[in-house]
């Protein structure tokens, strides 16, 4: 099948894959026509990746764990350690985002939200940032 229909199938675009190409994620055959053209094997690591990125593993760690799911001498513990420190990843984007959140929601109790041109919101925003060294 060609790029459009794997697209379709797998459910990630063309240009998506033909990155993955690029950076030596996936590779794919060649038609007399030049055409790319995929069969069950890519298809099947297409879904592997669209399902890891949609987990937000990086491009790094999604190499990783296509060179792991390759090898069938893997250690599970290393697949383990891979998913591991994504949650750690997402645990900090976590506690940031928790911060932000509890930032913005405190700059939105104390603006009135009147007529009057002095904001909290505003002030906070323009003021420079502390540089600590």
């Amino acid at each position: 099948m060609n790029i459009s229909q794997a697209a379709a199938v797998v459910g990630i675009p063309p240009k998506t894959i033909r990155y993955y190409e690029e950076i030596g994620l996936i590779s794919s055959q060649r038609a007399e026509n030049g055409y790319r053209v995929y069969e069950d094997r890519e298809l099947h690591m297409l879904t592997f990746l669209g399902r890891a990125r949609s987990l937000g593993f990086t491009i790094e760690s999604c190499r990783s764990l296509l060179a792991l799911y390759a090898d069938p001498n893997r250690a599970s513990a290393n697949v383990k350690d891979v998913a591991e420190s994504h949650v750690a990843e997402i645990d900090l984007k976590i506690a940031e985002l928790k911060g932000m959140r509890s930032t913005l929601s405190k700059l939105i109790k104390s603006c009135r939200g009147d007529d009057m041109p002095d904001c909290p919101i505003l002030n906070e925003l323009s003021r420079p940032f502390n540089k600590q060294g």
